[in-house]
C-alpha cells in the first residue's frame, strides 16, 4: 500500500510539471513579443544614430557596401560569410567567425538572415537586427537568452547558386 501511495505522489508530481510546462507555452504571445522587439529595435537604432530600414518582415537591417554582382537568392544559395552576433544592446559577442569566413547554405540558417542577406551581393557588408521570432524565438541558445533581438555585422565573401 506505502508503494502505491509513493508512486501515486511521483505520477501527481511530473502531471503538475508537465502541466506547468504547457501553460507557459500556451500563454506565450507572439504578437506582443514581437511588438516588444520592434519597440527595442527602434529605439536601439534611434539612440546609436543608425540609419536602418525595416523590411515587410519586421528584421531591420542597414546596407553598409552593397557589394556587386546580380545574384538571385534561393535556399541553395552558398554563401560564405565572416560576421559577429550579439544580442541587442550587448558588447559581447555569442558567436562570429571575424578574420576566419564560414560557408553556408543559405535555407540553413535563421529566417532573419535568409530575409537580409539577399540585400546584398558578394563583397557587401550588412547589420541586420533580428526580432526574435526571425531568431531563435522563445527558446534559449548558448549565450543567447529566449526572447533575444539579435544584431549581426555580416561581409558576404562568396556567393554561389548551384
Amino acid at each position: 500500500m506505502l508503494n502505491k501511495i509513493k508512486y501515486l505522489f511521483l505520477f501527481a508530481g511530473i502531471a503538475s510539471a508537465v502541466t506547468s510546462c504547457k501553460s507557459d507555452i500556451d500563454n506565450f504571445d507572439a504578437a506582443a513579443q514581437f511588438t516588444k522587439d520592434t519597440t527595442a529595435i527602434r529605439s536601439f537604432i534611434t539612440t546609436n544614430k543608425i540609419d536602418a530600414v525595416k523590411d515587410k518582415s519586421g528584421v531591420f537591417y542597414q546596407v553598409i557596401a552593397p557589394g556587386s554582382g546580380s545574384v538571385s537568392y534561393n535556399r541553395n544559395t552558398s554563401i560564405t560569410v565572416d560576421y559577429a552576433g550579439r544580442v541587442l544592446g550587448e558588447t559581447k559577442t555569442f558567436d562570429s567567425a571575424t578574420g576566419n569566413t564560414r560557408p553556408f547554405t543559405l535555407g540553413g540558417l535563421i529566417a532573419g538572415w535568409q530575409i537580409g542577406i539577399p540585400y546584398i551581393q558578394k563583397g557587401g557588408k550588412i547589420r541586420l537586427f533580428i526580432p526574435s521570432q526571425y531568431a531563435y524565438g522563445n527558446s534559449a541558445m548558448p549565450g543567447i537568452p529566449a526572447n533575444s533581438v539579435l544584431d549581426f555585422n555580416i561581409e558576404l565573401t562568396e556567393v554561389v547558386n548551384p
